[in-house]
């Protein structure tokens, strides 16, 4: 990550207004659901027009392409804030203003997420379905394993 400091007050204001929505190898991985989980995100610029951008890595949990990589970029604009708005809320982080999402990067590491890819032409998207909640603490996972936790 760059030492320059990346002010986003400048679209503070917008990104208040958005509503909030739910919505390896070096080979791509063919179009589908993913689980996954966020291995590192960091905020940098741009090559082209010097935009703020999230940089995702995204790690695939499995059971098919378990261990893969997929990334993702999220460039933030005042066209782009709901989007980046939905995606922050679906990793369970929602901010009063964008500037404050700096230092809050590491709450969105190891969040575990539904991604779907899709692909059109030459371009790959990836769009942050649902947030995955851990099965083992959860009570409806232990009622749904009944026997099998316990010891033999």
């Amino acid at each position: 990550m760059s030492n320059k400091t990346i002010d986003l007050a400048a679209f503070d204001g917008t990104f208040q207004q958005e509503a909030t929505e739910d919505r390896g190898d070096f080979d791509s991985l063919p179009d589908g659901k993913y689980q996954v989980v966020i291995e590192k995100v960091e905020l940098t610029h741009t090559q082209n027009t010097g935009n703020p951008m999230l940089k995702w890595t995204l790690r695939v949990l499995g059971p098919r392409f378990a261990n893969r990589l997929i990334w993702r970029n999220s460039v933030i604009t005042n066209n782009t804030l709901r989007y980046l708005k939905t995606d922050l809320h679906i990793c369970g982080l929602d901010l009063d203003k964008l500037s404050d999402l700096p230092g809050r990067l590491a709450d969105l590491l190891d969040v575990r997420l539904e991604v779907t890819k899709k692909t059109k032409g030459e371009y790959e998207n990836i769009f942050f379905s649902r947030r995955l909640e851990m099965m083992v603490a959860s009570k409806q996972y232990q009622e749904e394993a009944g026997d099998a936790l316990r010891p033999f």
